[in-house]
């Protein structure tokens, strides 16, 4: 089954190039690690899921870049096809002369509302090239305009046209020293309008991948290739082709939907629910109920880690164990780790029938970092050795749902990247409380001063519209921290 990747905005498109520049090295890649057969197998089903092949052999990305101004898509359509490896289509890309000016109102409602027949109607061809459409993969940023006021809408109008195709955001949190004056109003709405019309939203901080590059891969002078293709990586590590736990032999051909579903709703919980979710569950292609990230549809954000992670110097001298990296990923989980760099080990879970000890509201200072659901992926040598009963662990997971439910794994004896073991995590956590926490905050606080707020209200938006999405992610902070 294959994702149709939709690329927002600058941000958008230059993390879109290198997310499929990544997969295609990597499945092309003949590190000697693993059979001939299953080297077939797994570059088989990467191609089928991101890419298509035209008459002359070179692999088509399946993907639509949009931006409101030229540079930045013609700049990626260019590095892709003299890569001489792969290329995005033709008549794949739409651009104007005038950006969004970082405006989230501008995007929305200006831009959206003008360009939305022709944006649509390179999506669903590109749709109508899939055999079997999986989802959508959408990729955009936070603070700007056209990445997070058109991205939102036109993920409001893939659910309205697509509403049975999942569809996933990735979205790249803005630095908290501050890169637009209004992102905080920028981020809020995003997120808010996001919440009622995607699946899932799978997030990266800015600050963290910088401290990624600057700390695991000695990156001195970081520039945005620097962040991006560590972003690459982990989403790489992610969606490259796994065998599930119920198919030890094949790889999963619907990578989407294996891995976030809605099994139904919890028997007793002290959430409120915003609305009923859309689908109570999905389906494999054999009937099977899959594995689940997003149970419930007021806990939605998704976070990612990633391990090992460094520099080709460091790796040359360096060797890994299932037991060692497993052990440092699960207390990346529940210390609140963001990479392997300050791990603190005096973090443990509570001890079961006592309290949580540290689960502290969003406004207290986390310690002990509860789940509500896990998927770690395995990649490399011996993967069928590796022990996760760590990861089954009650403890680490909100009272009610059974560990099995809340837990799932996927292997595969290839190898990603340069790595000969690796694990990535798939959290949806407590994790990404605190610093949704502090931009709701730092948002309020602009809004409560009236600062601003006309450069919105002269696109159509009104005083409801912020107080709407106030209203709405208070609550999900309110939900994430009483798990």
């Amino acid at each position: 089954m294959s994702i149709v990747t939709v690329q927002l905005g600058q941000c958008g498109n230059q993390i879109g190039f290198e997310v499929f520049d990544t997969l295609f090295r990597d499945s092309h890649c003949s590190q000697g690690l693993c059979s001939k057969r299953e080297n077939e197998a797994y570059q088989a089903s990467c191609k089928e899921r991101f890419f298509r092949e035209e008459e002359n052999g070179v692999p088509v990305a399946r993907a639509v870049l949009i931006d409101m101004e030229p540079k930045v898509i013609n700049q990626t359509l260019s590095k892709a096809a003299q890569s001489g490896r792969w290329k995005y289509g033709q008549h794949t890309s739409f651009c104007q002369k005038q950006g969004s000016g970082n405006n989230w109102a501008y995007g929305y409602s200006v831009h959206g509302p003008k360009h939305e027949e022709s944006i649509m109607n390179l999506i669903q061809t590109e749709v109508e090239k899939c055999d079997s459409l999986s989802g959508f993969f959408i990729i955009m940023s936070m603070a700007g305009g056209t990445g997070s006021g058109l991205g939102a809408f036109i993920t409001q109008k893939l659910q309205d046209q697509y509403s049975s195709s999942l569809k996933m955001n990735q979205i790249i949190w803005p630095y908290g020293t501050g890169e637009v004056i209004v992102q905080n109003y920028n981020s809020i709405l995003t997120l808010s309008h996001l919440y009622r019309s995607s699946d899932a939203l799978l997030i990266h901080e800015n600050d963290v991948v910088h401290k990624i590059c600057a700390k695991r891969m000695n990156i001195k002078q970081i520039s945005f290739r620097d962040l991006n293709r560590v972003l690459a990586h982990q989403l790489g590590s992610v969606f490259q082709p796994t065998h599930s736990e119920d198919s030890s032999f094949h790889y999963c051909r619907n990578p989407l939907v294996s891995g976030i579903v809605g099994p139904g709703l919890p028997h007793a919980t002290n959430v409120c629910l915003v609305a009923l979710y859309r689908r109570p569950m999905f389906l494999s292609t054999n009937g099977d109920l899959m594995e689940h990230l997003v149970p419930h549809p007021e806990f939605k954000m998704l976070g990612v880690r990633n391990i090992p992670q460094m520099s080709a110097e460091s790796l040359a001298y360096s060797t890994f164990t299932w037991a060692g990296l497993l052990k440092h990923l699960r207390q990346m989980l529940i210390s609140r780790a963001k990479m392997e760099e300050g791990i603190d080990w005096q973090v443990r879970p509570p001890l079961s029938g006592l309290p949580p000890i540290g689960k502290a509201s969003a406004h207290k200072e986390p310690h002990f970092n509860t789940s509500l659901a896990n998927l770690v992926i395995l990649r490399g040598r011996e993967v069928h050795s590796a022990d996760v009963g760590g990861f089954r662990d009650a403890a680490l997971y909100t009272s009610w749902l059974e560990p099995a439910d809340a837990f799932s794994v996927w292997k595969t004896p290839r190898p990603f990247d340069k790595y000969e073991k690796s694990a990535a995590l798939v959290s949806n956590s407590q994790l990404l409380v605190k610093p949704l926490d502090m931009v709701v905050g730092k948002a309020w606080n602009m809004f409560s001063s009236k600062a601003y707020i006309h450069q919105y209200t002269k696109f159509g938006m009104e005083e409801e519209d912020f107080l709407d999405s106030f209203t709405l992610l208070e609550q999900v902070v309110a939900s994430y921290g009483s798990l």
